[in-house]
């Protein structure tokens, strides 16, 4: 097992959560979470918040993942995120970090429990997913360890590109060189990838980094929505929620942060065409490094793959390969 794709699952939780009426997607989020309206930020709504049009993707003041998973500093972090102001113009950038924190502590006031407890419950096990948000310590003789790019080769890719030119790896290389969004937004919680194969990193529930799974039970995860919510006789999750996610609700031709054409759909990753999918109803989110969870309601199929040698590419040419195989053997033998 193995992780770096949170994401994916918090959005599920979010999504959840919004169906059954804990909140309303265009409300702001200030409605269920008073503190947040500080610095500005009083008319932003959940749905901008979570489809990374919030101006949020940095956070000011310095942090550390050690910092995030001592429950002691729990409500210092809370208070530094109720303090963060927007960017300004507010464009849609990558919340790659700040996404997962501030669900984290959206969830917790607005739901009343920790996303991690209520995916758990309601999602997860009874879906018998071999997925965690937080994991157990009987847990970790199934671990593997991730093993990231170092920070020399790290370092010699991205002047390459940047050098180069034409790529999505550029323009984040040369956004990183010039200390732009995507240095800011990717460098604060501080440290290494190797950083989350510490216990403490494990053990914490981090919505934007710590879940582990196996492919298989990622894919599980994404089961019922590639079905129509319905699955072994049980409603997992509405048509209607489904089909509000199959839809683009942002997009922008170059996020700020990732340098290239993406958008969001209730904190869903929507790709463009053609690179996990060739039908644009699919959803899901790539982790860190490459692994990837992936949903296609239209070709009734649920993607789920893991990993733990990292690629430093923003998409890894080894999830793309892998989806470029699937879909060719769907043409193969025939959609559902």
């Amino acid at each position: 097992m193995r992780d770096f794709f949170s994401s994916l699952l918090t959005a599920i939780a979010l999504n959840l959560a919004a169906e059954r009426g804990m909140f309303a997607w265009d409300v702001p989020v200030a409605e269920y979470w008073p503190g947040f309206a500080q610095g500005g930020k009083q008319s932003i709504t959940v749905r901008q918040l979570f489809n990374h049009q919030a101006g949020l993707a940095v956070l000011s003041t310095p942090l550390t993942v050690a910092q995030y998973c001592d429950p002691q500093q729990r409500l210092a972090v809370r208070r530094m995120l109720e303090q963060q102001s927007p960017a300004a113009p507010v464009a849609q950038a990558y919340h790659a970090l700040t996404f997962g924190m501030y669900a984290d502590h959206f969830f917790e006031v607005a739901c009343g429990e920790r996303v991690d407890a209520f995916l758990h419950r309601e999602w997860l096990d009874p879906l018998e997913a071999d997925v965690f948000m937080g994991t157990p310590p009987a847990e970790d003789h199934r671990v593997a360890s991730l093993l990231p790019v170092g920070n020399g080769a790290r370092l010699r890719h991205l002047l390459w590109e940047a050098i180069r030119g034409g790529s999505t790896e550029a323009n984040i290389a040369r956004s990183m060189l010039r200390g732009g969004p995507a240095k800011r937004a990717l460098t604060n919680p501080s440290g290494s990838m190797a950083d989350y194969n510490a216990a403490p990193a494990r053990r914490c529930c981090l919505p934007w980094a710590s879940a582990t799974a196996t492919a298989r039970g990622l894919a599980r995860a994404y089961l019922p929505w590639s079905v129509g919510g319905q699955w072994q006789g049980r409603s997992w999750v509405s048509p209607a929620t489904i089909e509000q996610v199959t839809n683009r609700q942002s997009w922008s031709e170059q996020d700020m942060v990732l340098g290239k054409a993406l958008g969001w759909s209730q904190g869903f990753l929507k790709e463009e065409r053609g690179i996990f999918s060739l039908n644009q109803e699919s959803f899901g989110h790539p982790g860190i490094g490459g692994p990837l969870g992936w949903c296609d309601p239209t070709a009734q199929l649920a993607i789920g793959y893991t990993l733990n040698r990292s690629d430093w590419r923003v998409r890894s040419p080894r999830a793309l390969a892998l989806c470029a195989a699937i879909y060719e053997c769907v043409s193969t033998i025939g959609a559902p």
